[in-house]
């Protein structure tokens, strides 16, 4: 599958001044495949190893780091000779050995030709602060696939190049718009994990075995999931976090007004209150990629960062698809699109897995006494809000409150129309919340 994260790793090959790139993501969004395809196409050969499948690969780090030696050792553990100036490594799940972390800063200093790219899943989460080479490494974020993405996976390039590349000031050909809605709706059951969308791909001449396949699949990467936070971070910090990461889905969909609401931590883990003592395992799951956290604020200026109270947040999943199935929503219900209060929180968990995915780090939320604007972004200095709709009624009276408080240069609102402007506001179909 064509992934967004190829040009950056083409880019980081050629940079004059490279250092070891470490790709960071929640398991499963295709890293190592990723990858592999990268060393594949881009070196006469690359060499992978996994810390995870041989424990004894992180005795190579254990007598010194000196990059000399690690690389010796390397080309005895696999066999074949390395050429350090024109073959890539690759180093997969490197939490489980914070030395070989650590050594990427003397790769950087005293080996800074050769091309060194490490992936893990729970770098966060399983590793202290100090174990990073601060200033001697680079990062790259991977999420799940993005709409246009998705598109490309499944055979539908010609759409997925003109959500990248259409002009924004003039409205998608109607035939266009019509398949991409259509598309749309069969993504909020696949989602984009790459094993979801790969069964999509191979059973869509007969759309029901595809979602049944889809589901399942969904489901045990549900367990997976569980299994890592029983895995990976001790007895009863397990417990506390699984409780968490089950009550998100349960909250949104207890949504009565369409839009996802503040998430309520006295419900998180019950018999716990407080914002200190349920923040370590509400932090687990964010270094776990697992949840996308939105800080709601009240008031309006730059940076938002500065206007955020840390216990006022919304909280999503990191796949919209895993998002349906962890809430029991029947595929046939995204298909019809009549799923009622679903409606509004799918789609913003839909629009905030976007944004993340084309840059956006931190978003925010905007909530007055009685309105609310679902997202704020930063742009060059200005504030944008965007208003989330999940259908063919664009009447917003929260945007409409935001806009005389604030008088922001522009505005957005994203629903099932095609695009459209009236003065500053303008109207964006939902697929196309990326190219914001």
């Amino acid at each position: 599958m064509k992934r967004t994260v190829t040009d950056f790793l083409n880019r980081w090959k050629t940079s004059v001044n490279r250092k070891p790139l470490i790709l960071r993501g929640a398991r499963q969004v295709g890293k190592t495949y990723s990858l592999k395809e990268f060393g594949g196409a881009a070196f006469p050969r690359y060499h992978y190893v996994n810390f995870e499948k041989d424990e004894k690969l992180g005795r190579i780090f254990e007598q010194d780091l000196k990059p000399d030696r690690i690389l010796d050792e390397l080309q005895f553990y696999l066999d074949r000779p390395i050429d350090r100036r024109l073959d890539l490594v690759i180093l997969d799940e490197i939490q489980r050995s914070s030395r070989a972390l650590s050594s990427l800063k003397y790769f950087s200093e005293e080996m800074p030709e050769m091309a060194l790219c490490v992936a893990g899943s729970l770098l966060g989460v399983a590793l202290q602060p100090d174990s990073f080479p601060v200033g001697k490494i680079q990062f790259l974020d991977m999420y799940p696939l993005s709409f246009d993405e998705f598109l490309d996976g499944v055979g539908k390039e010609r759409l997925a190049e003109l959500i990248r590349k259409h002009d924004l000031t003039q409205p998608f050909p109607e035939t266009a718009h019509e398949q991409l809605w259509g598309l749309w709706k069969h993504y909020l059951i696949v989602g984009g994990l790459p094993d979801a969308v790969n069964h999509y791909r191979e059973r869509q001449g007969n759309l029901y075995e595809a979602v049944q396949a889809i589901r399942k699949a969904q489901r045990d990467l549900l367990e997976a999931y569980l299994a890592d936070m029983a895995k990976h971070s001790g007895k009863s910090n397990a417990l506390h976090i699984e409780k968490l990461w089950r009550n998100v889905p349960a909250q949104l969909a207890r949504t009565q007004n369409g839009s996802a609401g503040k998430f309520k931590l006295r419900e998180g883990i019950p018999g716990i209150r407080g914002y200190e003592r349920l923040s370590a395992p509400l932090d687990w799951l964010e270094c776990a990629n697992l949840l996308i956290r939105t800080p709601i604020i009240d008031a309006v200026g730059v940076p938002l960062s500065g206007y955020v109270k840390e216990n006022r947040f919304k909280l999503y999943f990191f796949d919209v698809g895993l998002l349906g199935a962890a809430s029991g929503i029947a595929p046939a219900t995204f298909l019809n699109y009549e799923f009622g209060s679903y409606q509004g929180y799918v789609a913003e968990n839909f629009v905030a897995q976007e944004l993340r995915a084309a840059g956006d780090k931190t978003l925010f939320c905007w909530q007055g006494r009685t309105a609310e604007v679902e997202f704020l972004l930063e742009r060059e200095g200005e504030v944008v809000p965007v208003e989330v709709k999940s259908g063919w009624v664009t009447q917003s009276k929260s945007l409409k409150v935001y806009i005389e408080r604030y008088r922001p240069p522009r505005a957005y609102i994203l629903s099932a129309k095609n695009i459209s402007r009236r003065n500053i506001v303008r109207y964006l179909p939902l697929y196309a919340a990326g190219r914001l």
